[in-house]
């Protein structure tokens, strides 16, 4: 495996294929092109960078076919653990082929030859639409974070209502004031009492 002339500026993408002349032809062409690129030539290969975790590509182009794991194995674990979008490449254009990469969740699907110069655009969709669903992943993480702060919130003022046989609207009082005085989030606060009150349960 090796990195070719490394820019930070530039979008990584890891290549993966066993066929060594198709991978240095595309990491030649795609490095002109501005891309900073590390190739690996197996699965296995790939998968020993991946948890070195150097440097997160932020596209991985990989062939379907290779001896080994092929790269639908590879896909599976892009998908399913690590959030890292994908191409797929391969000589077989068939429809059983193309759907099957599709399912694993292929951003985009070339087939061999591959020309570097009409790889680029589908490059810069998978790039885009890459962008398009981590914003969402992140839009939907920060969301679930508000609700379950929310809850944390409303089941902490219960609590203190039953304990101080106050009303809610002073019950939520004194958890922001002790927010406030302890210069906590009320979230957090929230979150020390309901663990503070399992504890006695238990």
């Amino acid at each position: 495996m090796s990195p070719q002339n490394p820019r930070t500026d530039s979008p990584h993408l890891l290549l993966v294929d066993d066929d060594r002349l198709v991978l240095s032809m595309l990491a030649l062409a795609l490095t002109h092109a501005g891309y900073h690129i590390t190739t690996a030539e197996s699965t296995e290969d790939a998968e020993s960078y991946l948890c070195e975790g150097l440097q997160r590509p932020q596209l991985v182009i990989l062939d379907v076919q290779m001896p080994g794991q092929n790269g639908l194995i590879l896909a599976q674990r892009l998908r399913a653990l690590d959030h890292i979008p994908f191409m797929m490449l391969s000589a077989y254009s068939d429809a059983a082929t193309v759907q099957k990469a599709i399912d694993q969740g292929a951003l985009g699907y070339a087939v061999k030859p591959v020309d570097p110069v009409q790889l680029i655009p589908a490059i810069e969709a998978a790039l885009a639409r890459a962008n398009e669903l981590q914003e969402l992943r992140t839009t939907r993480q920060q969301l679930q974070t508000a609700l379950d702060n929310e809850r944390d919130i409303n089941l902490a003022v219960g609590i203190t209502m039953m304990q101080h046989r106050l009303s809610r609207k002073a019950a939520f009082e004194m958890l922001r004031q002790g927010a406030r005085r302890q210069q906590r989030k009320l979230a957090e606060v929230a979150q020390g009492i309901i663990q503070a009150t399992e504890t006695l349960v238990l």
